[in-house]
């Protein structure tokens, strides 16, 4: 599936907003791909499809996780976290992308996981800092994305569980583990510090 093919399958499933959010979203994990030498086509369909199951109803993406290999502890979380996951069955079932590192970049969008993938992470982060976004915290993550991809999904990952804290609302595991991970990668100064 070509970029322009991609485009059209996605947007009448989008709002506008969501729609202008995603085209933001592909053009900063293009630059991300750019910078740090990962696929610019991979990066841009990723994010052209992240968000294609956002407005799925409840009771679809629910049938999806039930009947699906999906973890069943998805449904004990909030409803937010599940289009990545069903996003990823839906661009296999739908459009026929097998992709493995799409796919992976699909699911774990929201929450990231322990060893992402270079293009997981340029899509984690692509989402997170496209320039419609804006909120505290969000500008120290954009310059710090132009020097060490790894270090900035870190600061996204902690500003987000500390967000989700602060609200008194329950953390999905996989974003415990991304931070982990990610945090482990740092101290252990296996981060990409490329160009």
């Amino acid at each position: 599936m070509n970029i322009t093919e991609a485009i059209e399958k996605v947007k009448p499933h989008l709002t506008v907003k969501r729609f202008e959010h995603t085209l933001r979203v592909a053009d900063t994990a293009v630059k991300l791909a750019k910078r740090y030498d990962a696929s610019q086509t991979k990066a841009e369909l990723a994010a052209i499809l992240h968000d294609y199951a956002k407005y799925r109803s409840l009771d679809e993406m629910e049938r999806w996780i039930r009947k699906s290999t999906l973890p069943k502890d998805l449904l004990d979380y909030h409803h937010e976290l599940w289009h990545g996951p069903v996003g990823a069955i839906l661009i296999e079932r739908e459009f026929g992308i097998r992709d493995k590192e799409i796919q992976s970049a699909v699911h774990y969008h929201t929450t990231g996981k322990a060893g992402m993938s270079i293009l997981d992470k340029i899509i984690f982060l692509a989402d997170y800092i496209e320039p419609g976004r804006s909120f505290p915290g969000i500008n120290d993550v954009r310059k710090k994305a132009e020097q060490d991809l790894t270090h900035a999904c870190l600061m996204a990952s902690k500003n987000t569980i500390t967000y989700l804290i602060s609200k008194n609302t329950t953390v999905y595991p996989d974003s415990f583990h991304a931070y982990n991970d990610l945090t482990r990668q740092i101290i252990g100064g296996s981060s990409l510090h490329e160009k």
